[in-house]
This record gives structure tokens, C-alpha cells and sequence, in this order.
């Protein structure tokens, strides 16, 4: 019977807030089988209690609950928590809930229930009638993940990666391995971005530079080709995720500290409004927040920049890009959940993405025509391991077609993509499925940096093309591929993005691009 469909979880979420659990006592129909315990949730479908026996799911077509707490299963209304970043909270994850909304005959209420929370509603057009309680508590990426460890949290914002104790205690507590694709995703994509005053002259300046500003080795315009005066350094809290990117992704690859006395700001449109009022201070926000500010370009020695835009974001060839993820832990969420989730991935979410500022996922083709500073770049960088017949084929392979946007990055050190290269993953399977590269040509173009032999990163940049096009096949189960042309050829170094000499200039260079016809 229904009853022997029983299924048992460990350290799963609640449903709503923790205030709400009460005991109830769950019986099968015949009377014969009776369970009791805390009501920890329930998604309409299935109920969760924490009973002597541990935390259970019962599946609720099979018994009569019992109760105060016990739901109305008539008029079900779903109810999930959502913590984290400010940034996300605030614009991104609204604008997604109004949107899906609209697409679903549902209006959307905003409640505001205190200093740093609110609710969504959505509402049945027809009657009226609740549907679902969104429940947000916006501070930070952190907070999020605090909030995801007790059990107070069913979906996650965050600015950054999941760390690797944050990663091993959610594992240790039963919610999965946070990092994989059903546990993960990036709902959107930003970027870190150096800004000044718009009167300052300096425009540009070395990632090295950057982390030695920020680590008080120096201190003095003047070192930057600005006037003689002191750098007045801003940074956002070290608690939120932009934050923690900085120290992570500027700070560490140069092996830096930050310095002392550096004003940290809890909200980035405070630290933008600080760098709007002093011509000598210096701050890092997101691209979605640089406002009237004047964003600097990164270069390097050797003659390469690179500013942030929506092309450069999406295809990571910006080196400090940020997504922006949404957590989940291994348990089922309610219908309405799911349907939301499914919903950010979809053509009409990239839309509204974009419209609330932020760069979304969706593939763009770039004409050939458009990326002739790259090749002319490919010529004038070509070392003597890089032959003028490896340009001429490369050119040759890649006339008449176009690059998309999509580009994939292995995590340092790793032959494991990094986290936007997986989400990249799903977001061209799910084209692939969907048939837009139907009787078309795909090919996955591997490079490399150019440490070490040509013949060398020429081979490892191809198993890394490779790499990519079995994650797509694997995750693209309904695509048909006798329909698609999925190829994959390298060209090594031939086409360096940005100077060797730093860590972040390899690790820009190491990719595999994605070329259509």
C-alpha cells in the first residue's frame, strides 16, 4: 500500500519557519501503522517529521494526519526560505519571482516584514487565492550559508562558491554535495570591477597592481601615473561574497594580504557613493553597481586589456568575473519551487536578467569580422614554437563561422570545470535538447597558455575541448545528436587573451571556446 512508500532522509529543511513545527501524529488508513513527531514540513506532497526514529518523508497519499500543525491539504499553500546576498536579494531573485508570475497566472505581493525581510506572495489570478509564500531574508553570503547549516534556509544567494568547510559541514549535516548540478546553479553572472571618481586620470592599471594597492604597497597615485596623493582604499564587507571574492580571486593569486585600514562598506551603493565624493579614492563593486563611477580596464605588461562588458562576463575572458549562485540542499521542494528554479533557466528569465542588471546566460553569436584585434593580437604575440602555418589553419578553420559567448574554464590546478563553465554545461545541453543547433555545426575549440612546448598545450588544450564535449553529451540526455555536428579541434597558444606572466593571464588563456556554423 501507499504506506510502504516510506522513504527516509537525513537532515533535510524546513518548510516555512521553524516557529511553525508542531507535534502531529501521521496513521495509515487501515489504523494498523502510527507515527508521531515533529512536523518539520510539508510540500504538499510529502510530509517531513523528526520522530525517534530520525528525520523521516512520508508520503502524504498514504496517511491521515493528525494535529494542530497538520496542513490544509485542500488549499495547500507552498512556503520556502530564501537568505543570502543583498545584491541578489534585493533585485535579482525579485525580478525573477515577478517575472515567473506573470508567465504563470499569478499576481506577486511584496510585504515588507522587517529592516532586512520580506515576503512574496503569489496569488491565484482567478480567485485570488494564495499559492505561495516566498519568505527572504537579505544580509549576506555568508549569513546565507549560516542559514542553510540550521536548517533555516531552503535556497541559498550567494556571490560566491561554496568553501570547502561550508562544502564538508552541509555534506556532514545530509544536504549533498553542495557543488553539483542539482544542488548548484548560476541563476546570473557579474563581475568584480576597480573603480574611481570620474575626474581621476588613471584609467587602467595590472591585476598585480590592483592586489598591491589593496595590500598597502602602494599607496600613492602617482605610482599609477594619477597625482601625488594618498589612495583612499574602499572594499564591501569582508562578510558579504563580493567581498570574500576580492581576497579570493584578487588577493590570493598574487599571495597578498589585505592592508590596514581599507573602509568597508555593507552596501555597495554606499561604496560607490564614497568614491563619488573623493577624486582620490579607490574601490572594487560588481558590474551591476559601478553606476557613475569610471571602471578602470585591466592590463598587463605585454600589451593586453581587457574590460568589463557583457561579452567579456559571459565568455570569462574579463578574469574577474563573479556569479552570482543560487544553494539548494538534496530534499524535494515544493511544486511551485521547482517550477520557479526551472523557470530561471528559460529564454524569457535571461530577458529579465538583463533588464534588472546583471549579465545573463543566454549564448550570443559573435561574428569573426568582430574579433579582428583578438587575431591581430594571435599575429603580433605568435612566439617562434607558434608557426605561421598553426595562424593560417587556425584561420582557415574558423572563417564563416561565429563564437558564442560560451566559453568553458577548469578550475586551477584541475581538470575539473570551474563553477560558470558547469552551468555553461547545462545552459548548451539544454539548447541542444531544445534543437536550436539542429543540422549546425558546434565545435569546441581547446588553447592553452604558453607555458611550456607548443606540441604540448597544443595536446592538453585538445583533451580539455574533449572534456567539454563529453560533459555536454552527458548532461544533453534528449538531444539528438546525429541532428548535430559536435566537433572539436586546438590551436594551443596561437590565441593568448592576456599577457603569461601572472596567474590570472594563464588562467585566461586556458579555455575552449565555442565556434558555430
Amino acid at each position: 500500500m501507499a504506506w510502504a512508500r516510506v522513504a527516509i532522509f537525513a537532515a533535510l529543511f524546513i518548510w516555512g519557519t521553524s516557529a511553525h513545527a508542531q507535534d502531529v501524529t501521521l496513521t495509515s488508513p487501515d489504523g494498523a501503522v502510527e507515527l508521531s513527531g515533529t512536523l518539520l514540513g510539508f510540500d504538499g506532497e510529502f510530509y517531513r517529521l523528526e520522530t525517534v526514529y530520525g528525520e523521516l518523508t512520508v508520503d502524504g497519499s498514504g496517511v491521515l494526519c493528525d494535529g494542530p500543525a497538520c496542513p490544509n491539504l485542500q488549499n495547500f499553500v507552498a512556503e520556502v526560505n530564501i537568505s543570502g546576498s543583498a545584491t541578489m536579494g534585493l533585485v535579482l531573485m525579485p525580478a525573477l519571482i515577478e517575472g515567473f508570475a506573470l508567465r504563470n497566472d499569478f499576481t506577486a505581493e511584496r510585504v515588507a516584514t522587517g529592516d532586512s525581510t520580506f515576503v512574496y506572495i503569489l496569488r491565484n489570478q482567478s480567485d485570488g487565492a494564495p499559492a505561495a509564500r516566498f519568505y527572504f531574508r537579505v544580509s549576506t553570503t555568508d549569513e546565507g550559508f549560516a542559514d542553510l547549516l540550521v536548517n533555516e534556509a531552503d535556497l541559498v544567494m550567494a556571490l560566491r562558491e561554496i568553501r570547502p568547510d561550508e562544502r564538508l559541514r552541509a555534506r556532514t549535516a545530509g544536504l549533498g554535495d553542495m557543488t553539483q548540478v542539482n544542488r548548484s546553479r548560476v541563476l546570473a553572472l557579474d563581475a568584480m570591477v576597480p573603480i574611481v571618481a570620474p575626474s581621476n586620470p588613471v584609467d587602467r592599471l595590472s591585476p598585480q597592481d590592483l592586489a598591491e594597492v589593496f595590500a598597502g604597497r602602494i599607496t600613492n597615485w602617482q605610482d599609477l601615473g594619477g597625482a601625488n596623493a594618498e589612495i583612499v582604499l574602499h572594499l564591501p564587507d569582508a562578510s558579504t561574497g563580493l567581498g570574500q571574492s576580492v581576497e579570493d580571486h584578487v588577493m590570493g593569486p598574487a599571495g597578498l594580504a589585505f592592508a590596514e585600514g581599507i573602509i568597508r562598506h555593507p552596501r555597495p551603493d554606499e561604496l560607490v557613493a564614497a568614491v563619488l565624493r573623493d577624486p582620490f579614492a579607490f574601490g572594487i563593486v560588481s558590474y551591476s553597481e559601478v553606476g557613475s563611477t569610471r571602471a578602470l580596464t585591466l592590463t598587463g605588461p605585454c600589451g593586453f586589456s581587457m574590460s568589463a562588458d557583457r561579452g567579456t562576463i559571459k565568455t570569462e575572458d574579463y578574469p574577474l568575473t563573479a556569479p552570482m549562485f543560487r544553494y539548494m540542499p538534496a530534499r524535494r521542494l515544493p511544486k511551485v519551487a521547482r517550477e520557479l528554479l526551472a523557470f530561471t533557466r528559460s529564454p524569457a528569465a535571461q530577458i529579465m536578467i538583463r533588464r534588472a542588471g546583471f549579465v545573463d546566460q543566454s549564448p550570443e553569436e559573435v561574428s569573426i569580422d568582430a574579433q579582428g584585434y583578438r587575431f591581430a593580437n594571435a599575429i603580433t604575440s605568435a612566439g617562434p614554437e607558434v608557426s605561421l602555418e598553426e595562424l593560417q589553419r587556425m584561420t582557415r578553420t574558423l572563417y564563416g563561422m561565429e563564437r558564442l559567448t560560451t566559453s568553458f574554464r577548469f578550475e586551477a590546478g584541475s581538470v575539473r570545470l570551474d563553477a560558470q563553465s558547469r552551468s555553461n554545461v547545462q545552459q548548451l545541453a539544454l539548447a541542444m535538447e531544445q534543437g536550436k543547433y539542429d543540422a549546425r555545426q558546434v565545435l569546441l575549440v581547446g588553447f592553452s597558455d604558453g607555458d611550456g612546448p607548443a606540441d604540448v598545450n597544443r595536446t592538453i588544450a585538445l583533451r580539455r575541448a574533449e572534456a567539454v564535449r563529453r560533459a555536454i553529451i552527458s548532461a544533453a540526455e534528449t538531444a539528438n545528436f546525429d541532428r548535430i555536428q559536435l566537433d572539436v579541434d586546438a590551436f594551443g597558444e596561437a590565441l593568448p587573451m592576456a599577457c603569461d606572466d601572472s596567474a590570472w593571464g594563464r588562467q585566461a588563456n586556458r579555455r575552449v571556446e565555442v565556434w558555430v556554423r
